[in-house]
């Protein structure tokens, strides 16, 4: 169109620009006011407006969206051609806003202005929309929610996408905050929008921000991602924020559930512990998208045994693990922690294990019913709480059903989606491998300290020359078992041995060859070697274990350092009760400490000796006299863990002053209560010995010359001294095994030949002579003239045997005394 065309009856745009002309309408249509500007603008008289259809006043058609606007009140505004009183027509800015007069009628303030020349208004001639027209139909079309803010976050323009998203309609949002409601509080999900707009008022750059919102009416939360940029004047100001939304649902919950399948990698299986591990999942699933979790563990695998790979629904038997809420004290449990139960075929977690796969479904009657069919108490709680909407998961690993996770939403509005589904079964799956991984470990551990206790000494069985009393603590279960063992030993003639150890590294492999170490010293102390001879034999029992691991590590491509290395310490000593001398040697092990009668406290000096699997290198004797009533502390380097050597040595001295005129017991009780932290990283053993000698009517000895007739004497006084002690029942065994002992000592022997007799829990007869000759047990032919004695003696004791001394050898025979003496008296007789 032609701007500067003027003709009467043709359509001419007028570029009079003068004050805004403002009528007001009836709910009619029909103008009731009409303002100077409006005449001038128009040609109208306001005589000649007022009481006119406003309609008559158009040059065209209201756009299509002006009726709904006037149905709900809402305010518009737009570019629209008006008929002048001359014929002509004009565009004009026209704004309409409804108004309430005294009784409630409503009224509409319409409000119009020139539109500004343009040179599509020639398009517009040829019926095509200007560019304005275009720019504002296209704001106002734009399927994004936009919004405009001033300085204080506060709304002043939105679009209808905007009103839309928020639930509102356009004229709502403005003069609101953004991210709040009519009430100024913000609403959930948005509470950091506010602070984005500061932000661009602040710093004049663009700020975006990730939410998720439900608008009212609607049924799940939308994500949306938000862009606010400052609007800004020809000279650079910000005059306002603009902001701009997108829906990002979809990218949001992905990025939601890998946010809490991340944090749940970290928060889940933090120990090898499977309650606190099934904790962990249910806390996990409270946190983030359930109010109501459980966490059941069929009672078999938590008893330690194999859970069927498809388990029978019928008869499985459920321990629950864990359990949390968002409520306090989770009223909706029916289960308390650790009770056993079970669930029927047709529940829920029935048909979901029965399938094998997760199970999503509203709580409805159908379901209901199925909850009471099997326990009416969980379907009154259903009922109770409002639970709407739950899922049941169940845990597998490694192809094996390890137990099931029941997630329920009660104060959520929202019902379980296929999205959370989907999280669920992600996350069930990956806590039934750390369940799984703490099932086996714990399994392992009770394993290794099963293994570890067998081989505890038995504290039920008592030794004649010492009071003993131990603690062993494994390390926490995060560490794993380690080796650590001790042992008291009876030896012949009345000794003990005492021997503690400790092997390298934790676990399996270190128990097992713990319980080797432990074995082959038991049977090496049978055969009663000296302290240096027997930490020779088991420093190549430790090389070979060595070369064992590597040629299996080989075998198996195994990879590491140090893999396939055995090593490991010991202390070994061997106390007499009857001379009260303590034999020791060590192999790398901390040296014992020694509390005499007078509360002194040392540590003995002991020649240190390399540590078991180095191999080569000499290990030596060192020899103490101890008064009786003194206490020997044997340890593992575990019980000053956490401490400098001389620091934890000062501590256990300071301990052991006094001990000897206390319990061993209370003692101990001391020492591990100030020794050890709550949290171990290695074992702790502490074995305390209080020595004791025999008296001297226990004992006695005869030096016998080397001749036929010193077995007839060795009889006389046997028997004499027999008859002192009052064991009768004894002396026939004990004199035939005397005339035995002396007779082969005689026979085959060297002089000097001592005979002596100890009076313990058992008769010890003892012969020594100075050959290294040791005699052995044989079975006699029929026709052979010898070679029964030591079978004869065999059968009358309760063990014997033989044993090297520095000058030769002693052979020595332990008799049962009083019912047992008898009975095995008899039986050789016999």
């Amino acid at each position: 169109m032609d701007e500067h065309a003027t003709a009467s009856g043709s359509d001419d745009v007028r570029l009079a620009q003068g004050p805004a002309a403002s009528a007001v309408v009836d709910g009619r249509g029909v103008l009731v006011a009409w303002s100077t500007a409006a005449r001038e603008l128009l040609g109208y008289e306001a005589t000649e407006a007022v009481g006119r259809m406003a309609a008559r006043l158009l040059g065209e058609p209201l756009p299509a969206d002006v009726d709904r606007h006037c149905a709900e009140r809402e305010a518009w505004s737009g570019l629209i051609r008006l008929r002048h009183r001359d014929g002509s027509r004009l565009r004009a800015c026209l704004e309409a806003r409804s108004l309430l007069d005294a009784v409630g009628n409503a009224l509409w303030v319409l409000t119009a202005t020139v539109a500004p020349p343009s040179s599509a208004d020639a398009a517009s001639e040829s019926g095509e929309p200007d560019t304005s027209v275009l720019k504002r139909w296209a704001l106002e079309q734009l399927p994004l929610p936009m919004g405009l803010y001033d300085r204080r976050g506060v709304c002043i323009a939105a679009n209808a996408a905007m009103a839309r998203a928020m639930g509102t309609s356009e004229s709502g949002r403005l003069g609101l905050r953004v991210g709040h409601d009519e009430h100024g509080r913000p609403f959930k999900g948005m509470e950091g929008l506010a602070d984005a707009v500061e932000q661009v008022w602040r710093s004049g750059r663009t700020v975006s921000r990730e939410t998720l919102f439900r608008a009212p009416g609607e049924e799940r939360a939308h994500g949306w991602m938000t862009w606010f940029y400052p609007v800004v004047d020809p000279a650079g100001r910000v005059c306002a924020v603009s902001g701009a939304g997108g829906d990002a649902s979809e990218q949001v919950r992905a990025r939601q559930r890998l946010s809490v399948l991340n944090e749940a990698g970290v928060r889940i299986g933090t120990t090898l512990d499977v309650g606190h591990t099934a904790d962990e999942l249910a806390e996990v699933g409270t946190d983030h998208f359930a109010d109501f979790v459980v966490v059941d563990l069929l009672d078999s695998v938590l008893s330690g045994g194999e859970a069927e790979r498809v388990p029978s629904v019928g008869g499985l038997l459920f321990r629950r693990a864990a359990q949390r809420s968002v409520l306090p004290g989770c009223p909706e449990a029916v289960v308390p922690i650790g009770v056993l139960h079970s669930y029927h075929a047709e529940s829920p977690p029935g048909r979901a294990l029965a399938a094998g796969r997760a199970l999503r479904e509203p709580v409805d009657y159908r379901t209901l019913g199925m909850w009471a069919t099997g326990s009416p108490e969980r379907a009154r709680s259903i009922r109770t709480h409002g639970i709407h909407s739950m899922m049941v998961v169940p845990l597998r690993a490694r192809g094996v059903t390890l137990g099931l996770a029941l997630f329920c939403r009660h104060r959520t509005q929202e019902p379980f989606e296929e999205d959370d589904l989907r999280l669920a079964e992600e996350l069930g799956a990956r806590a039934a491998v750390w369940v799984d991984n703490a099932r086996r470990y714990t399994r392992e551990r009770a394993i290794a300290l099963a293994l570890q206790e067998s081989l505890l000494p038995d504290c039920s069985s008592r030794q004649t020359g010492v009071e003993t009393a131990f603690r062993y603590l494994p390390s926490d279960p995060g560490v794993g078992i380690g080796g650590d063992w001790f042992d008291v030993i009876p030896l012949s003639g009345a000794r003990v041995a005492l021997v503690v150890g400790d092997v390298v590294g934790h676990g399996i492999e270190a128990s097992a060859t713990m319980g080797r170490l432990c074995t082959a010293v038991r049977t090496l102390a049978d055969v009663d070697l000296a302290p240096d001879e027997l930490l020779t034999q088991l420093d190549d029992l430790v090389l070979r274990l060595d070369r064992q691991a590597m040629t299996e590590g080989a075998a198996q491509n195994w990879k590491g350092d140090g893999l396939g290395e055995v090593g490991a310490t010991c202390l070994y000593a061997i106390y007499d009760p009857v001379s009260r001398r303590c034999s020791m040697a060590r192999a790398g092990h901390p040296e014992p400490a020694l509390v005499t009668r007078d509360g002194a406290v040392r540590f003995l000096d002991l020649p240190a000796g390399p540590p078991l699997g180095l191999g080569g290198l000499p290990f030596e004797v060192a020899e103490f006299e101890l008064p009786a009533g003194s206490v020997l502390a044997f340890y593992t380097d575990g019980l000053l863990a956490g401490r400098d050597l001389d620091e934890g040595r000062d501590v256990l001295r300071d301990l052991l002053v006094g001990s000897p005129a206390r319990p061993l017991e209370d003692t101990c009780d001391r020492a591990v209560h100030a020794l050890l932290p709550d949290r171990r990283a290695d074992d702790a053993a502490l074995l305390l010995v209080r020595t004791q000698q025999l008296s001297a009517d226990q004992v006695v000895t005869w030096e016998l010359p080397a001749e036929p007739r010193a077995a007839a004497r060795a009889r006389d006084l046997a028997c004499e001294k027999l008859a002192d002690w009052r064991l009768d029942d004894a002396a026939f065994a004990a004199e035939l095994i005397v005339s035995e002992l002396v007779t082969n000592a005689i026979r085959y022997g060297r002089p000097p030949i001592h005979l002596r007799l100890i009076r313990d829990a058992t008769l010890v007869c003892e012969v020594s002579d100075a050959s290294s000759t040791a005699p052995h047990l044989r079975r006699a032919r029929v026709f052979d003239e010898g070679g029964r004695g030591l079978f004869i003696v065999a059968q009358l004791t309760q063990r014997w045997g033989s044993r090297h001394t520095y000058s030769g050898k002693t052979i020595w025979a332990e008799v049962p005394l009083q019912e047992e003496a008898a009975v095995s008296v008899g039986s050789a007789a016999g």
